[in-house]
């Protein structure tokens, strides 16, 4: 039976931190489900389709990867997808601690979900989508901190 883990988030967008963690964990999973959540709470930069697309360019159509989209509960997403194993990555102490809470959280509403947590290299610990989106949205350049084609995506929703 083949290994999967759920990789979720919001990828908005998608960054070269992310495509870290995805090819990091295809080398500890047979697979990855990476889930984009859609939230209709936050005010995104990218539409949950475009996240999508962005992400199916990144990781350059790897059989391995599979993506979906979900909102609500990690859980119940994870429960209906028969996944069990939810692979986050780390950058800095304050994720942790969110990080920490979210998976004791899971852990409570269905004692078979584990997460694993991976940290993030030293090229990519600064960035996040977050930043990234406020750089690109400034005129700054973010090349080399996102895929090119987020980059490309990103030139084009500021019209640069």
């Amino acid at each position: 039976m083949p290994r999967i883990a759920l990789y979720p988030g919001s990828f908005d967008p998608p960054t070269n931190g992310h495509l870290s963690i995805i090819q990091r964990g295809l080398k500890m999973f047979d697979g990855l489900l990476v889930a984009v959540l859609k939230n209709p709470a936050k005010d995104s930069l990218f539409s949950v389709e475009e996240r999508v697309v962005l992400l199916k360019g990144a990781v350059g159509g790897d059989p391995r990867v599979t993506l979906k989209t979900f909102e609500g509960l990690l859980v119940k997403f994870a429960q209906q997808e028969k996944v069990n194993t939810v692979l986050r990555g780390l950058r800095a102490v304050s994720d942790f601690e969110y990080e920490f809470q979210m998976a004791n959280m899971n852990r409570k509403l269905d004692k078979e979900i584990e997460t694993l947590f991976l940290m993030t290299g030293e090229d990519y610990f600064y960035i996040s989508s977050r930043f990234v989106r406020d750089v690109a949205r400034l005129g700054g350049d973010v090349t080399g901190l996102v895929p090119g084609n987020v980059l490309a995506a990103l030139q084009k929703k500021f019209k640069r």
